[in-house]
């Protein structure tokens, strides 16, 4: 037994000298590491992860669930300044519905459920009023906190009175909210007039006009002031154009890049655009029958009266004697005979009778330019591109424009030819700023300055790995440089083959010469065994 270990501790000690400092390094630090990340391992395996029970706590709240764990025996901590509980990651989700079961946490607001919870007779009108609102407010407030980008949002309505006369203006109610948006958010027009429709739609005789809002930061929504100053209008009259710019461009390149090719069509379109936004009411009277101007006759009457002989009525023609007294008829005949008629005709007619709400679109195209420059079939020859081609380039251009400009702005009329060629500039040459391909220019496709760059890295990593050659030949020769103190074996020269038996007397010879003392131990355990 003794003779093995004494075996075990000459290898060990023989492999230890035998490695190199490097080597020694990196068995002492691979076995640090591992002894490291064991102890660590185990001290996160030991110990319990905390998780969050309740976020966004108040004072009060975290008070009341830390004194009902603690009467628990449950272990709790505290987190972001006192808002947050954390608890055992195991007990958390049985720990929230024992809560929830005692009504934990208790927030002091009052909702919808209190009234089915502790209805009864023992409350006045002026209690129920004031528990009414503030069940209004929390409910209100719950709703406002669903919205993308509110944290919190506190709330304070003021409902009027009603009015126990009846002809008496019933006043209308108002509402004032201050939202906790969350941090780097910014709310958007669309969700500050839904929150504004949302709180006036919640609360009786509500008007909009009627509603504040403000931010933490006391910045103020309002639903009538657009976000948009004149800059940010302006800027988005300038996208609309751009927009309308690029379609009418995208168009023409693929239908011009599909006639001659992608690579031989260069489109660019201006635009004037109107973005004058108008709404007017038009009440207009007409007549059914326009060509001879009459209307419909809804009812008609006519009288015709005639009399002959004596005792007729005066029949002459209304004050015009000299005597005779304005609008009565005067005296036909002074023997009082003569001839009377009369005749009338009464028709009602109807009109149409037009009522128009208007409302123009807010941009209509005043005018479009359209410059497109084409490289023929062949490059070099303008001729290889025929008439009948261009004209028929033009004929696509000018379909685009006609079709494109609004009717209001030509009077209804169609534009001329000579109009639409005034609006389009086509051009026929060889394109010679368009990025040249490897197929088009084989020979000069790289750059010289690349070929210089990569000789010079090129040169730079040779260098490197000479002189990582060498140092890694000079730590190959430090490597096996011998230790002094460590005895250098020299095998005996023998031309006789060797035995099992002259190896374990070299051994013993030459241990007997350099270690006499392990020698003599060596021989007393012998001793001691036989």
């Amino acid at each position: 037994m003794n003779r093995t270990l004494m075996q075990l501790r000459t290898k060990t000690v023989e492999f230890w000298r035998n490695r190199s400092k490097l080597q020694k390094i990196l068995m002492i630090g691979g076995v640090a590491a591992l002894a490291i990340i064991i102890t660590v391992v185990s001290i996160f395996a030991s110990s319990e992860k905390m998780v969050p029970l309740f976020r966004d706590l108040s004072e009060a709240e975290a008070g009341q669930i830390k004194q009902e764990l603690d009467g628990k025996n449950v272990k709790s901590e505290l987190a972001n300044n006192g808002t947050t509980i954390l608890v055992p990651e195991k007990q958390a989700d049985s720990l929230k519905v024992t809560l929830a079961s005692e009504g934990l946490p208790k927030t002091g607001n009052i909702d919808y459920s209190f009234f089915a919870n502790n209805s009864g007779f023992g409350l006045t009108d002026n209690e129920f009023d004031v528990l009414k609102v503030d069940a209004t407010q929390t409910e209100l407030s719950n709703l406002i906190n669903t919205i993308d980008g509110i944290k919190d949002s506190k709330v304070m309505i003021n409902l009027p009175k009603d009015s126990v006369f009846v002809g008496e203006e019933q006043s209308n109610a108002s509402a004032s909210i201050v939202l906790q948006v969350e941090p780097g958010y910014t709310l958007t027009p669309q969700q500050v007039k839904g929150l504004y429709h949302l709180i006036s739609k919640s609360v009786p005789n509500l008007k909009t006009e009627n509603i504040v809002i403000m931010d933490q930061d006391s910045n103020y929504y309002d639903l009538n002031t657009s976000s948009d100053s004149y800059a940010s209008g302006m800027d988005a009259q300038q996208q609309k154009k751009e927009e309308i710019e690029k379609n009418l461009q995208r168009k023409i390149q693929q239908l011009l890049g599909t006639m001659m090719g992608q690579d031989k069509v260069a489109v660019s379109v201006t635009t004037d655009i109107d973005f004058t936004e108008e709404k007017r009411k038009e009440d207009l009277v007409e007549p059914v029958d326009k060509e001879n101007m009459q209307g419909i006759a809804v009812s008609a009457e006519k009288i015709a009266e005639t009399y002959s002989g004596n005792g007729a009525a005066a029949g002459g023609t209304a004050g015009t004697g000299d005597d005779d007294v304005t609008n009565y008829q005067g005296a036909d005949g002074a023997n009082g005979s003569g001839d009377y008629e009369k005749s009338e005709d009464r028709i009602n007619y109807e009109v149409n009778r037009i009522h128009k709400d208007i409302k123009e679109s807010p941009y209509k195209i005043r005018d479009v330019g359209i410059q497109a420059l084409v490289e023929p079939p062949t490059a070099n020859d303008v001729n290889s591109l025929t008439a009948e081609r261009q004209d028929d380039i033009k004929k696509i251009l000018s379909t685009i424009i006609s079709t494109s400009i609004d009717k209001e702005y030509t009077n209804g009329q169609a534009l001329t030819q000579a109009d639409l060629d005034n609006k389009i500039v086509l051009s026929v040459s060889k394109l010679d700023g368009k990025q040249q391909t490897a197929a088009d220019n084989p020979s000069n496709n790289i750059p010289i300055w690349v070929y210089i760059v990569g000789g010079v890295l090129l040169l730079a990593i040779i260098a490197l790995i000479i002189l990582l050659v060498r140092k890694r030949r000079r730590d190959e020769e430090e490597e096996f440089e011998f230790d002094e103190r460590t005895p250098i074996d020299v095998p005996d020269i023998d031309t006789e083959p060797e035995t099992e038996e002259m190896v374990r007397k070299n051994q013993l010879e030459k241990m007997a010469k350099e270690k006499p003392e392990d020698f003599a131990k060596l021989l007393r355990s012998w001793l001691s065994e036989d």
